[in-house]
């Protein structure tokens, strides 16, 4: 049969309209929508008519696609500038080699689909876009140096197969007219200048199945900066949540309600159900859930940027793992130092967490800052690597402790005697296969050879 899939699709469903017939549909409207003389059938309905939709916010934005406009009530307060440490906090929003990312180049994202497993078989129904707005009127006051957004999003529907084309199209355009033209971040590879998407588990999924769906499409998927929120999660959270998924995180550690919120692993089967029977009413309902997990995830990132800003007065407002924030923020300080990507206060700052984190009883902490501090020279670090050392502790922690005591000793102290000590517990405790036992070994020989 000549044409592509997409037509072929859609002369069978114009074929089958006289096999339908008009009932009334299961919300309070004078509209009318059809559903198969035979459900059983499995044959695929006409769709509810736009009227059924325009009435809820939503217009036509191509071949079976809808789309609808919604500004969010509540706003959103962030710090007047992007943080420069937000892309240690959230890797993937860019804050050096002036080329930051400012607030206007983000674009929040999420998909519903027709499946879990992201194959090719995987088709994108809805998908929303979020962008922060600068909400200049509103009358609350922000905290210091800080300023309220609006989010606004935008949102496709996707109402039957054959309109897919229609819908990527739309799609592919909110990353074109996403970020500031012509601003400083400089243009991407196809014209997105300084676009960032922001998403939840996107780099596994959404941007996946939107990739793909674009290949069958036969169009060249969007290029953009990408920052994941979830990894970011899994490090400030992951110690006191049962799980990291954004609902879970929203819900415990930011005190969103999500009450009566229809669970987006329903939305395949929501899908089917208004391609075969034409329930809207469902339909909308996972359209609510599409929203309202792009406000939830711009709340993410509030929280991550209030970190991000001043990670010791955020820890008053929000739990997090301030360890697991401190290695991050520590490491990547050093490896700015050397590539010369962020200002000082980014090193001092690490150093900073490390402390804070070492006096809550962080283990690694406790070895990375007295690492650090014998490094610069301070005999205090000794301290530190002590208390990293002691039976409580982790044995991984415990054995790197007691190879920076034994070398200390040794090295700065002259204590041959104590070096030796301190090298023999670190044997007892290491595997055989590990790098220090042999380190450990080769010490303990050399220290016995001295002290005889």
């Amino acid at each position: 049969m000549s044409g592509n899939l997409r037509d072929r699709l859609k002369r069978i469903q114009i074929a089958r309209q006289n096999e339908t017939v008009c009932v009334q549909p299961a919300v309070n409207t004078n509209n009318f929508y059809c559903k198969p003389n035979n459900e059983s059938t499995g044959t695929l309905p006409e769709n509810p008519p736009l009227s059924f939709f325009e009435k809820r916010g939503w217009i036509s934005a191509g071949f079976q696609t809808l789309r609808r406009e919604v500004v969010c009530g509540e706003n959103i307060e962030l710090p007047g500038v992007m943080p420069e440490a937000a892309g240690i906090v959230m890797p993937g929003i860019v804050t050096h080699n002036g080329c930051g990312t400012a607030y206007e180049d983000l674009l929040f994202f999420d998909l519903e689909t027709t499946g879990l497993s992201g194959g090719a078989g995987t088709v994108a129904f809805l998908a929303a876009f979020g962008r922060l707005v600068r909400d200049r009127a509103c009358t609350k006051k922000p905290g210091p140096k800080n300023v309220f957004f609006r989010l606004h999003i935008t949102q496709y529907l996707l109402l039957d197969y054959p309109g897919e084309g229609d819908f990527i199209e739309a799609l592919l355009g909110e990353f074109k007219n996403g970020g500031r033209t012509g601003g400083r971040t400089g243009g991407l590879a196809d014209g997105t200048a300084g676009v960032t998407m922001v998403s939840y588990n996107g780099k596994c999924f959404d941007s996946q199945i939107l990739k793909t769906r674009c290949l069958m499409n036969g169009v060249v998927p969007p290029v953009y900066r990408h920052a994941d929120l979830l990894h970011p999660s899994r490090r400030l959270w992951k110690k006191t949540l049962p799980d990291c998924s954004q609902g879970t995180v929203e819900t415990q550690i930011l005190g969103l309600d999500r009450t009566g919120d229809t669970p987006g692993a329903m939305a395949p089967d929501i899908w089917f159900s208004f391609l075969k029977n034409g329930d809207a009413v469902p339909l909308l309902e996972i359209c609510e859930h599409n929203r309202r997990d792009i406000s939830g995830l711009a709340v993410i990132f509030s929280a991550m940027a209030g970190i991000a800003d001043d990670p010791f007065s955020a820890a008053e407002k929000i739990s997090y793992d301030p360890e697991a924030l401190s290695l991050c923020w520590y490491h990547a300080a050093k490896r700015s130092i050397h590539n010369n990507l962020y200002s000082t206060d980014i090193p001092e700052t690490g150093q900073k967490l490390l402390a804070f984190a070492a006096g809550k009883g962080g283990a690694r902490a406790e070895l990375q800052y007295g690492l650090a501090l014998l490094g610069a020279g301070n005999a205090g670090g000794r301290e530190w690597l002590v208390r990293a050392a002691s039976d409580d502790r982790p044995v991984p922690v415990r054995v790197q402790a007691l190879r920076a005591l034994a070398i200390d000793s040794e090295r700065r102290l002259g204590d041959f005697a104590e070096a030796l000590e301190l090298a023999m517990r670190g044997l007892e405790m290491t595997p055989a296969d590990s790098p220090h036992r042999f380190d450990f070994e080769k010490r303990a020989g050399r220290l016995q050879k001295k002290i005889t």
